[in-house]
């Protein structure tokens, strides 16, 4: 249940971005869990942070809402005394990028892919959620981008960054630790919980898909999957997820194809067998059904 009302307080909280600074942080509380001896994962309210830190520097994987910043820093400090070097975003979505600004100020560079600097410099506007977003702060922006991918070369092993093209957004990356065996996947996946899919930021369910079967095919048995909400998950449970969303969508597919309506798939339990395990999280079966179905039925995808 914990697990499930965190999600949904992140999600609503990505609907409602002019009430960030009106929301009351105060109880959140920063875990942290050690996976290697360099590798962290760190969970408070948004988007679950990675963490490496060595003899190098400390580089991080998103940083949640900005009024945050002085506890992921505390949390931090509990395990190196070294500032925050680098900030990578696995997207553009606030409950990962709030805090961008306040590490940037502190003298941290900010890295993400450049589809992430184009969203968070332009308003927008998510459909699905009835959402209009505003234009970030210069501070805030990724002031180094990349197309394909990038990869860090520290604390003793190489951190690479690879593009996932149209899946959670059009800018989502997952962060792989090639020495620790540890891969973080952003929003490209939601653990327990049926996921968000940003179509209105070039997001789509075939490129969830298609990077589920991209990750898979570079992890082990023994790699730690760091979601970008819900708990900490290994190559198994991100298997069941993509079959999941594979079963689901071709289902729904299938329904366009014969001419249903949206009402017609929403009604027609497409997802029955998943949503007890998928439906309890801010995506419940009906609006996953739905999110599933506009596009194609919009033609936008």
């Amino acid at each position: 249940m914990k697990r499930i009302l965190a999600a949904f307080a992140a999600a609503c909280a990505l609907a409602a971005a002019p009430a960030v600074a009106q929301r009351d942080f105060s109880g959140v509380e920063i875990k942290t869990t050690k996976l290697t001896g360099s590798t962290y994962m760190l969970v408070g309210a948004g988007g679950n942070i990675g963490l490496s830190v060595g003899e190098d520097a400390v580089f991080v994987i998103d940083d949640q809402f900005a009024p945050l910043t002085p506890k992921i820093t505390a949390a931090i400090a509990q395990i190196t005394p070294k500032p925050v070097r680098f900030v990578l975003n696995t997207h553009w979505h606030f409950d990962h990028t709030g805090g961008n600004e306040n590490f940037a100020k502190a003298g941290a560079i900010i890295v993400a892919h450049e589809n992430v600097r184009k969203r968070m410099s332009a308003a927008g506007f998510i459909e699905f959620l009835n959402v209009k977003t505003q234009p970030d702060p210069k501070a805030a922006l990724p002031i180094v981008t990349f197309a394909g991918g990038l990869s860090f070369h520290i604390n003793g092993e190489e951190i690479r960054a690879i593009h996932m093209p149209a899946a959670h957004t059009d800018g989502d990356s997952v962060v792989h630790f090639l020495g620790s065996d540890v891969i973080h996947m952003g929003d490209i996946y939601f653990n327990g919980m049926y996921p968000f899919i940003d179509v209105d930021s070039g997001g789509s369910v075939d490129g969830v898909i298609a990077a589920c079967d991209q990750v898979l095919k570079i992890v082990s048995a023994k790699t730690q999957v760091i979601p970008g909400h819900g708990p900490l998950s290994n190559a198994a449970e991100l298997k069941a997820y993509r079959d999941m969303l594979a079963t689901v969508s071709g289902r729904v597919k299938a329904l366009v194809g014969e001419g249903r309506t949206l009402e017609q798939i929403v009604a027609a339990g497409v997802s029955a067998e998943f949503d007890e395990k998928w439906g309890k999280g801010f995506i419940k079966t009906p609006k996953f059904a739905e999110m599933l179905a506009r596009p194609l039925l919009s033609g936008r995808r």
